[in-house]
């Protein structure tokens, strides 16, 4: 199995190149987002085509379609080239929002996109966005400029180069960036473009940082540079370890767990738990893969997560867990022992190095390969399985919520999800995310989605931020409705209402407004620590709206909400939905303030309270 990331070669002086298509991406829409001119061969030979031009053409052969960023003087040349392309380039409002809608725009599109920023802070601002991407496994590559040589060491505005910023880990490939280098000469470009396709081209994650010095940028190509195709073929396993793997899972009952790398494989996840009646669980960003209607389907793990997990576990213990393309990371899982089953994980990623590291003493068989190329193989072995139909009945359920009559005001959190269950998920294809902080614990615990691809959370980097500015990527990629369910914090720290408004991206946002950082609130009240204030004087989002050109509903009474919501849904362009919570509902968040309790948190020692250091602490004392 292969994948062609470049359907030809192409020449940076005649652009005689197709657009490499992913699935579902027709080129048409591609052309539809570009800037409303083409870039003919007739007009580029009226000027000599430049260093930019060139990168510019190399973004459109990874098939970038989408540029977010924030221009500036040092990178003119490569703002002028990017805006003549085939590239629908947004100016964003900071260079966090640009790379936090850059990586939400890929996961929306399955497109590589491009972060472009000015030198100096420009770089520095998109760093956490950046970050973001690296840890959520995005595909963006970032452009910056960057002091010209001569001009270095002589303190030039926003001067960057090793004398102002640390070269290592911004310009060179770490932690941050899988790739990094600087552009000196035209004549690097075909090197770099190849290890640029040969990232894109592989399954993961892949984060690259090209710097341009202002100079060089402009300057022009002295000769034709051919951009070769790479051609990478997926990683699958060996036959001896399907048998293996299929002589481990016949060997008693076993539960599947889901993460966000399966999100390819949601049919033949679907086709095994069927034919092997196996119960499935899935990780937070793992919502949807498997439908969480579906009878086989016993919660989610971790942070937001549910205790028909535990229960399941507890009662219905499992031999083996195949677990497939999740890391089993903190938010994932608490690193609970009582998720390790007797005879521990059959554990599948496409990164060698993740399995056996969340939990080192349980037994593992580890698997590199391709999720949906593996379940594809394991299922040739479908007559090794029990074949019997499940008693479903008897497997434990996500527990539901059931909302008694309140005051009405302010509203309550429960009462917005239902709402945004029944309006929005249930009856659109719009892509819902949550912000890190209390949003993404109720949305996690209550909303249920049927279908992959839909729900979007950073529980890792949880960025603050993330959300609010990504949701207008993921609504630019797919020139659809996507939806952010974000906090008050979240929202004044970062949001492009304004870069929607430009735009008329679709977006919505759906603020919780309870004049707090009520994650932080409540869970220093649940860990006995008091003194510390996270209160944040009330602002009115739909007024702040308003004043940038968006629509704006402000809401206080839950008889209200379904009717906001619907509005929403139903506007054409960019639209904020403010609604004042009620902040003494408590979240379900026991899971992560037992995480921390276990990490050496204590209680103030005059309001030291007990907990049960146990995952997951979910329940409603709000009932």
């Amino acid at each position: 199995m292969s994948q062609n990331f470049t359907q030809t070669n192409s020449q940076a002086d005649t652009h005689q190149h197709e657009v490499y298509q992913p699935i579902d991406s027709p080129k048409e829409q591609t052309n539809g987002n570009s800037n409303g001119h083409s870039k003919s061969a007739e007009v580029l030979q009226k000027r000599s085509l430049t260093v930019s031009d060139a990168i510019a053409n190399m973004m459109e052969d990874l098939g970038v379609s989408c540029a977010f960023g924030v221009n500036g003087g040092a990178m003119a040349g490569l703002w002028g080239s990017l805006s003549n392309s085939l590239l629908q380039v947004m100016n964003c409002r900071h260079e966090a929002g640009a790379a936090f809608a850059a990586t939400e725009a890929y996961f929306a599109s399955g497109r590589p996109t491009v972060v472009f920023t000015t030198a100096g802070p420009g770089i520095t601002n998109a760093l956490t966005g950046l970050f973001a991407a690296r840890g959520e496994g995005a595909k963006v590559i970032l452009l910056s400029a960057c002091t010209s040589s001569p001009q270095r060491g002589r303190w030039a505005i926003q001067e960057t180069s090793s004398d102002t910023l640390p070269t290592e880990g911004i310009f060179t490939s770490g932690a941050l960036f899988n790739y990094a280098t600087t552009v000196e000469s035209a004549a690097q470009l075909p090197q770099i473009f190849r290890k640029l396709a040969l990232g894109m081209s592989q399954p993961g994650g892949f984060v690259a940082h090209l710097s341009i010095p202002t100079a060089v940028q402009t300057s022009p190509l002295d000769r034709t540079l051919l951009f070769q195709g790479i051609n990478c073929s997926l990683v699958v396993p060996h036959q001896e370890t399907i048998v293996k793997c299929t002589q481990l899972l016949s060997e008693g009952p076993f539960a599947i767990w889901v993460g966000f790398g399966a999100r390819g494989a949601a049919e033949e996840i679907l086709q095994f738990a069927e034919i092997t009646g196996a119960a499935v669980m899935c990780s937070p960003r793992g919502k949807g893969i498997f439908p969480e209607d579906h009878p086989q389907f016993v919660g989610v793990t971790g942070l937001g997560g549910h205790g028909s997990v535990m229960t399941y576990m507890q009662q219905q213990t499992p031999l083996r867990t195949l677990v497939l393309g999740t890391r089993l990371s903190e938010p994932t899982c608490f690193w609970n022992q009582a998720l390790v089953p007797p005879g521990g994980f059959v554990h599948v990623d496409i990164d060698p190095t993740v399995p056996g590291v969340a939990y080192p003493e349980a037994e593992t068989f580890a698997v590199q390969s391709d999720i949906k190329a593996f379940l594809q193989a394991l299922l040739q072995f479908d007559d090794e399985f029990v074949t019997s139909t499940p008693v479903t009945s008897l497997l434990p359920r996500p527990e539901g919520q059931t909302i008694q009559p309140g005051s009405d005001s302010p509203v309550r959190p429960e009462v917005l999800m239902e709402a945004i269950q029944k309006v929005i998920i249930d009856n659109s294809d719009a892509i819902v995310m949550a912000e890190c902080g209390n949003s993404f614990l109720w949305s996690t615990h209550l909303l249920q989605f049927a279908s992959a691809n839909r729900y979007r959370i950073s529980t890792g980097v949880g960025a603050m931020g993330h959300a609010a500015a990504g949701v207008i990527g993921a609504a630019a990629a797919r020139n659809s409705k996507a939806v952010a369910i974000v906090g008050d914090g979240a929202m004044l720290m970062n949001n492009e209402i304004n870069t929607a408004v430009k735009y008329q991206i679709p977006a919505v946002w759906i603020v919780l407004n309870d004049a707090r950082y009520n994650m932080s609130h409540q869970g220093m009240e649940m860990l006995g620590l008091k003194g510390a204030d996270a209160s944040i004087p009330q602002a009115n989002f739909a007024v702040i709206a308003r004043g940038m050109g968006a629509e704006g509903i402000r809401i206080s009474k839950e008889m209200d909400v379904f009717s906001a919501l619907e509005q929403a849904m139903a506007a054409t362009g960019p639209i904020v939905v403010d609604v004042v919570i009620n902040p003494d509902r408590r979240a379900p968040s026991k899971g992560r303030n037992a995480g921390l309790a276990l990490q050496g948190i204590k209680s103030t020692p005059a309001q030291k309270t007990e907990l049960q250091v146990l995952f997951p602490q979910v329940s409603f004392p709000n009932a």
